[in-house]
């Protein structure tokens, strides 16, 4: 099959959606994969180990090549976003992997759009809800969310890192701890006055989504939370596992960690080949 990327778009305006298929959409389901708020060139290294069937990636609202903006972005518009690409493919059914905030928008969009999907794959989404530190974990959240709105991207990103570097349960004096420096984690201390950030826009409604059982009966065992096996108990794998307690069902172990599919330019090979043959006994 070939691999060559045809790059489309769906809507227009600040609805304008960016997406790529590699290979021939007839030759069988597409795989679409996704993150949030990482863009489709994060995709570049473990979309090769797919190179028998078409693969579908796409930037979200708001990164990569899509219209900027500055106001806050939920699970449910991306949801709305997935569906409209998924349905401008034209071919039924995908398979879907969703990592990081793309697991919780591929839970969102399992929860209104069942039909869409075939198998789907939600890997480590950060969703609070159910952890008996979700509520300072939220507040947390929403710290670093009024930090970036008063004083920018580098004391924001400093509170952000922080938080996703923790491991296990968070004590309840977390937020009276001094504030990281940003320095520390190589961010700007300087405010440029830009707030555009996605990551940003999307907190903290990523992170106070709440997984539907009922509504996401119809899919059954068709949809996957996974984990990575050195996650350990950082909050998005946490999420993942509540998200599958909450669910009835028992986690899909991946390899490595949160990252554990990336590859340059995010860092160091660390075992992308791993990760996609465990994906590809899931789909068959």
């Amino acid at each position: 099959m070939t691999t060559d990327v045809q790059t489309h778009t769906v809507g227009a305006g600040d609805d304008l959606i960016t997406y790529d298929v590699r290979g021939d959409l007839a030759a069988g389901t597409p795989l679409f994969m996704f993150g949030s708020p990482m863009a489709a060139d994060g995709f570049a290294t473990l979309s090769t180990y797919f190179a028998d069937r078409p693969v579908v990636t796409y930037d979200p609202r708001g990164t990569g090549r899509n219209p900027r903006g500055t106001s806050d972005l939920t699970p449910e518009q991306h949801a709305e976003d997935l569906h409209r690409v998924i349905g401008a493919l034209g071919v039924g059914p995908v398979d879907c992997f969703g990592t990081s905030g793309g697991g919780v928008n591929l839970l969102a969009l399992a929860t209104v759009h069942p039909d869409d999907l075939r198998i789907a794959v939600s890997h480590e989404p950060p969703v609070f809800a159910g952890l008996p530190d979700e509520e300072t974990l939220l507040r947390a959240m929403t710290d670093m969310k009024k930090t970036y709105e008063s004083s920018g991207n580098g004391p924001a990103m400093a509170r952000f890192i922080a938080l996703v570097m923790s491991q296990g349960e968070l004590p309840a004096d977390y937020l009276d701890r001094p504030a990281p420096d940003p320095a520390q984690f190589g961010q700007p201390t300087e405010d440029d006055g830009s707030r555009d950030n996605a990551l940003m826009r999307n907190a903290p409604a990523c992170n106070t989504f709440r997984v539907d059982p009922e509504a996401l009966e119809p899919l059954g065992d068709r949809l996957v939370i996974a984990v990575g096996t050195e996650s350990g108990e950082g909050p998005a794998a946490r999420g993942g596992r509540a998200a599958a307690l909450a669910l009835g069902r028992a986690v899909l172990e991946l390899p490595g960690d949160h990252g554990g599919f990336l590859d340059n330019p995010y860092g160091e090979p660390v075992g992308t080949d791993a990760v996609a043959a465990r994906l590809r006994e899931v789909y068959g």
